[in-house]
C-alpha cells in the first residue's frame, strides 16, 4: 500500500491548487496547465466520488479515504513520466487529510497521513473563498467555506509548505499565479 502513495522522483516543478470545495482549483489548474503547455492532475477525488454517486447514490465514507489517495497518487505519479517542466495537481494527499480531518472527527488514515507530510511539492497555490459557491451533487459546505479555508491555510503553515493565497476574480488569480510560477521556474534554471 505504501508505494502507492509514494511520489515518483522528478526534476520537475510539482504546483498544488489546494482549498475548499468550490474555489476555482479546477478552472485554474487547467489554465495554467494550458498556458505552460504541460500536464495537470485532476481531482481523483472528485471522479471517484461522482462515480460513485451516479451508480450508488452514495456520499463519500471513511472507507474511501484509501482508494482516493491511492488513485490521486496513480494519476499524478502518471502525468510525471510525461517529463514536462511543471507539473499542476488539482489537490494532492495533504488536502485529503485536511478533508478527512473535518469530515471524520480529526482521523485520518496513518498511511495518508504519512505521504501526505512525505510527497512533498514547489509550490502550494491556496485558493480563496471570494469566489461563488457553485451547487453540485458532491459539494455539501456552503457554510462553513470559512472554517474550511482556515484549516487549509493552518495544515499549510502547520507543515511548513511554499504557499501563496490567491483571491480576487479568475483573471486576477491568474496573473498573481503567473507572476509566481514564472518567478519560480527562473529559479530552478
Amino acid at each position: 500500500m505504501e508505494e502507492k502513495l509514494r511520489q515518483e522522483p522528478s526534476d520537475c516543478i510539482r504546483i498544488v491548487l489546494f482549498g475548499p470545495e468550490s474555489t476555482g482549483k479546477t478552472t485554474l489548474s487547467r489554465q495554467l496547465a494550458n498556458h505552460y503547455n504541460v500536464s495537470w492532475v485532476p481531482e481523483y477525488m472528485r471522479i471517484y466520488l461522482q462515480d460513485k454517486w451516479n451508480r450508488l447514490k452514495e456520499v463519500c465514507v471513511y472507507e474511501d479515504l484509501i482508494p482516493i489517495a491511492t488513485g490521486q497518487m496513480k494519476l499524478e505519479n502518471q502525468m510525471i513520466k510525461k517529463d514536462d517542466p511543471i507539473i499542476f495537481c488539482d489537490t494532492n494527499l495533504l488536502e485529503i487529510k485536511v478533508y478527512s480531518e473535518a469530515y471524520y472527527d480529526g482521523l485520518v488514515p496513518e498511511v495518508i497521513e504519512k505521504f501526505s507530510l512525505e510527497n512533498t511539492y514547489d509550490l502550494y497555490l491556496l485558493t480563496y473563498i471570494d469566489t461563488p459557491w457553485v451547487p453540485d451533487d458532491l459539494r455539501d459546505k456552503p457554510d462553513q467555506r470559512e472554517e474550511m479555508f482556515l484549516n487549509f491555510k493552518e495544515s499549510l503553515e502547520e507543515n511548513n509548505c511554499n504557499y501563496v493565497t490567491l483571491k480576487g476574480d479568475p483573471d486576477t488569480r491568474f496573473k498573481k499565479a503567473k507572476v509566481i510560477i514564472d518567478q519560480l521556474i527562473k529559479e530552478a534554471k
